[in-house]
């Protein structure tokens, strides 16, 4: 095997930084498609007719809080093991899926004339 064959598997490795990377941007790129801020950017962009001003703005606030999380994370595995913090994350996760469901579910017409 070659140096450039061996560099290859190395990036391909799992936890290398090929894989971590690749992994990343892609869970990423599809977490933020059709979410919030990416109707915010588009409505922005509509508005203000300043495309480049907007994607500015809304790359910088995405590295931000990306940054927010890589920092929190990183304090968090120091005191947590893995798996407790795999188990916390998803905990979290059903939680905001529930409170926001029933957010939802509040705002509905159907259910709030029922309600009243």
């Amino acid at each position: 095997m070659g140096d450039s064959d061996e560099r290859q598997a190395a990036d391909a490795a799992p936890g290398s930084w090929g894989a971590v990377f690749a992994t990343t941007a892609t869970t990423v790129f599809l977490a933020e498609l059709g979410d919030k801020t990416q109707l915010a950017a588009l409505l922005l962009s509509a508005q203000s007719g300043r495309p480049l001003v907007v994607f500015a703005g809304a790359s910088l606030a995405l590295i931000s809080s990306s940054l927010v999380g890589v920092v929190l994370g990183r304090w968090l595995a120091r005191l947590l093991a893995p798996e407790l913090l795999e188990r916390l994350a998803g905990i979290l996760m059903v939680v905001l899926g529930l409170w926001l469901g029933r957010q939802a579910m509040l705002t509905l017409p159907m259910f709030t004339a029922a309600a009243g």
